[in-house]
């Protein structure tokens, strides 16, 4: 018998470079914590933007010259340009904060009252 893993986890890595970015979302106390693995970069190769709901990290490293290693298999570097785009409802986009350390990026996000959003609407 094969194993599943065979079949099922690997199923979509090779789809593109989100598989890159593993992250995990959550909610605690009416605040959104998304925490992104980012290993091997610099806060400097870190970009974070939000844009009507969409919250966006682009990550970037310099191309290295390493014309002179002949790979057999290579699963540590990317280089280039790789990004991942998130929607949060109802988010406060002036309470985002962010903080990386130890190859871990932090975006912490303060969520809007539901109420203060809706417009109700007069029956004639």
């Amino acid at each position: 018998m094969l194993p599943s893993r065979m079949f099922f986890d690997d199923m979509f890595n090779d789809m593109g470079v989100d598989n890159k970015m593993k992250c995990d979302i959550y909610e605690v106390d009416n605040q959104v914590f998304i925490e992104m693995d980012a290993p091997g970069y610099k806060k400097e190769d870190i970009k974070v933007e939000c844009n009507k709901g969409n919250i966006t990290i682009k990550l970037e490293h310099e191309v290295k010259d390493e014309s002179n290693k002949k790979y057999l298999h290579r699963e540590r570097r990317m280089y280039g340009k790789i990004e991942r785009t998130f929607h949060i409802e109802d988010m406060d986009e002036e309470s985002i904060t962010a903080e990386f350390k130890d190859g871990i990026l932090v975006i912490t996000i303060q969520k809007q009252d539901e109420n203060k959003n809706k417009k109700f609407i007069e029956i004639k």
